[in-house]
């Protein structure tokens, strides 16, 4: 009998690994597909992905959406208002862009990756429908294969509503095929991506606006430019929308460290684990996105949902604490305004000396980026992107100079950290990282293993 035992055991073991390994291969397969379809680039315009939906059912009109747009913070809101609503038991999807680590991180339900043999299975259902309309000369982009992947996991999944993240822009955003959300939310808007949405305020304001529909409710984040906000008012009154604002949303703050900040809303203290003082006005943001959920579509979302739902939001690569012996802190700010949050938060948190990894894109504007961090670090390690859009290390270290003590290009993500981590021992320092997503991708699972988190 144990020898019986020993051998199904053994088999059982078998049988998991060759599962395991077959769901590898099929995701690799899936992943290729997928990512076969990124020399297309990114091409505003939904005729195309509207065509492949229809071709798949059309899912994306069987779901239930809160649907979010901005240039900054769009992340962390998605994730609180996901959070909050897989706490008060709706099965809850969520898209996000970019990943940080794990391509299946974009596509999510309450809290959980796509699963790789179900990511493999829809992205055979739905290629052949790809390869269709290439026939017909109608090529579809990574970006809108991916939507489509997305909104049919979440169909077939039978969500009760989606977190909705645009990628660029609002209006011809491929995320913009659904119908009208139970709230749109409009995060802060700030210049990004200006060769494709346009080279001022109100040009992107007016791509973002996109996202609102006729007859709803809209929540407005918190603004830095007043104009953008009575230009979102005016869309709304135009498409009449109940607009909602988030600076009256009632949130106090009681402390904030590097461990999160505690704060009390409607008579409750709950912590926040999304450090950084420009995440409360994100988690105003969200709440209000929540109020209008209860009030205007009868969610019943309690108290207690929120407390515990935002106390378990997470969002990595958003000033996150990857160690503290020594203290290390990511961060994906890679425009403006968020490298202007960056910058408060640092001061807010940290003591000099600081040594900084950073890596840009040469499409983002990395003079203004860089005016926000000035003399707030002794030296700078430069990395080149693994990204076709990088500015090289060499280059950016050059525009560097001036604004810190040292400017030192280094040619792979390890050599920086060594060096960052060896400098910062000696100076007993804090060693932080920003400047692109993409680069947080690269970087954060090498100290994730060095530090074990």
């Amino acid at each position: 009998k144990s020898k019986m035992k020993k051998s199904f055991e053994e088999n059982n073991v078998k049988t998991a690994k060759y599962y395991e390994i077959s769901n590898e291969c099929e995701l690799n397969e899936a992943l290729e597909k997928i990512h076969g379809l990124l020399h297309f680039g990114s091409r505003p315009g939904l005729d195309r992905i509207l065509k492949l939906l229809d071709l798949i059912g059309n899912p994306q009109d069987k779901c239930k959406f809160v649907h979010v747009a901005g240039t900054n913070g769009k992340g962390s809101v998605c994730q609180m208002i996901s959070s909050v609503l897989t706490e008060a038991k709706y099965k809850t999807g969520l898209f996000i862009s970019p990943f940080i680590t794990d391509f299946r991180e974009r596509i999510q339900i309450n809290g959980e990756m796509i699963p790789k043999q179900k990511l493999a299975d829809i992205v055979e259902y739905i290629y052949p429908f790809v390869e269709q309309m290439a026939e017909n000369d109608e090529i579809i982009t990574e970006f809108e294969f991916v939507n489509a992947i997305a909104f049919y996991y979440y169909y077939i999944e039978k969500c009760d509503i989606v977190v909705l993240e645009t990628g660029m822009g609002g209006l011809l955003d491929c995320t913009n095929t659904i119908p009208a959300p139970l709230c749109s939310v409009i995060t802060p808007i700030d210049l990004d991506h200006t060769a494709v949405l346009g080279d001022t305020i109100e040009k992107i304001t007016y791509q973002k606006c996109g996202i609102i529909k006729k007859d709803s409710n809209t929540v407005i984040g918190e603004q830095t430019h007043k104009e953008i906000e009575k230009q979102i008012v005016r869309d709304c009154v135009e498409k009449h929308n109940m607009y909602h604002f988030a600076e009256d949303c009632k949130v106090k703050v009681k402390l904030s460290t590097l461990d999160g900040t505690i704060v009390k809303y409607k008579g409750k203290e709950f912590t926040l684990h999304l450090v950084g003082l420009h995440q409360i006005s994100n988690l105003k943001t969200a709440l209000t996105a929540i109020e209008v959920l209860n009030n205007e579509h009868y969610f019943g979302i309690t108290p207690t949902d929120i407390e515990y739902g935002i106390a378990k939001a997470n969002n990595p690569a958003r000033f996150e604490v990857l160690s503290k012996e020594p203290t290390v802190i990511l961060d994906g700010a890679h425009n403006p305004n968020g490298m202007e949050a960056f910058a408060k938060s640092v001061d807010e948190y940290t003591t000099a000396p600081r040594v900084l990894i950073m890596g840009m894109l040469k499409d983002k504007d990395i003079t203004h980026s860089l005016n926000f961090i000035d003399g707030k670090f002794d030296t700078v390690f430069t990395l080149t992107v693994d990204n076709p859009r990088t500015i090289s290390n060499i280059e950016l270290a050059k525009m560097c100079e001036g604004k810190f003590n040292n400017a030192i290009p280094c040619d792979t993500p390890e050599e920086a950290i060594d060096k960052a981590l060896a400098l910062a021992d000696k100076i007993n320092g804090t060693v932080m990282i920003c400047g692109s997503l993409y680069l947080a991708g690269e970087i954060r699972p090498i100290l994730m293993n060095k530090f074990k988190k």
